[in-house]
């Protein structure tokens, strides 16, 4: 996308499908503890949202013998917006799954799905159900989704996913490909291979990443994040999931791609989830050259100096199977 004309077709990512072998564990850690609020729940999953997200679910959590990712949905910019990506991806190499009737935070239209080089499942759509806050729920502030939500950590809204890639060469020209994103930074390996990539199709810093799979796993999910107002609300988070019994992988920290303060859990089934303040930054820039960082210059380690653990690297959800001697 360097020096095309940048493409703005897709909105924003809307939500994300989240697989778990322990539902009722997951949902009380995605509810009571990580503070999201549970818009709808049918027989296999939890629609749940961040307490400003416009939409009716900004996470379908679903009961499964696995772990890890299901769908990844971002909305168009419009109906016309959606007809253009789906010409581009019809016409593209990539796997076509077609026209879905979608979830219930969908409007009335279908959605179009189709994978990635890898066999992640991504989905595109533009009539959506907006969230419609009761009376209980309705905000002080007009300009608000609903009511400032006080129970657990609380975060505003989903930031960005991150997938894991056996070759992120070939999920960079995926995504330009099919969703017209733009990438804003990624690292250079010194084999000549790109070790990660972060990609944007609005404003922000970046919505979507792509980290080189190490652990020998495929369609994995590396993690899923969702945003806070402040970095104070990332260390009043590590105390609540310490006191909760949740697994801190690493941080609070600061990252040095993207900048934003970090702190990575893993959920009950296993699937990291982040925190981060990500609204400091944004690309405003039309003609934005990605930031490439070395090999070298990313063993420094984050930051302030912490080092990347090593389970940062090879943990992705669904586990991979040992084979057996």
């Amino acid at each position: 996308m360097s020096g095309s004309e940048p493409c703005y077709d897709i909105a924003h990512l809307a939500h994300v499908e989240v697989f778990t072998d322990k539902f009722e564990e997951s949902l009380d850690f995605f509810t009571r503890v990580y503070g999201l609020k549970l818009s709808g729940q049918d027989e296999t999953s939890a629609y749940l949202r961040a307490w400003d997200e416009y939409e009716f679910h900004s996470m379908k959590l679903t009961r499964s013998d696995t772990t890890g990712i299901g769908h990844v949905s971002y909305r168009c910019s419009s109906q016309a917006a959606l007809e253009r990506r789906v010409k581009a991806i019809e016409a593209s190499k990539y796997k076509v799954i077609g026209w879905v009737e979608g979830d219930i935070g969908h409007g009335g239209n279908k959605a179009f799905q189709f994978e990635d080089p890898f066999g992640h499942i991504f989905e595109i759509y533009y009539d959506t159900r907006r969230y419609v806050p009761d009376d209980a729920d309705k905000p002080a502030l007009k300009n608000n989704a609903s009511r400032f939500h006080a129970q657990g950590v609380s975060p505003r809204r989903l930031d960005h996913v991150n997938l894991l890639g056996e070759d992120v060469r070939e999920f960079r020209e995926f995504m330009e490909t099919c969703l017209g994103s733009r990438v804003t930074e990624m690292i250079q390996l010194d084999n000549g291979r790109l070790g990660g990539v972060w990609f944007s199709c609005n404003n922000k810093t970046y919505d979507t990443v792509c980290s080189e799979e190490r652990g020998g796993g495929d369609g994995r999910l590396h993690h899923v994040t969702y945003a806070t107002d402040q970095r104070e609300d990332i260390l009043r988070a590590a105390d609540i999931f310490l006191e909760n019994g949740v697994h801190i992988e690493t941080g609070p920290h600061k990252h040095a791609i993207q900048g934003s303060f970090f702190l990575y859990v893993w959920e009950p089934a296993g699937n990291r989830i982040e925190l981060a303040n990500a609204g400091a930054r944004l690309i405003l820039a039309p003609d934005w050259e990605p930031v490439v960082w070395t090999e070298a210059e990313r063993k420094r380690g984050q930051a302030w100096g912490l080092k990347t653990i090593e389970t940062f690297h090879t943990h992705g959800t669904p586990p991979v199977q040992k084979k057996e001697a």
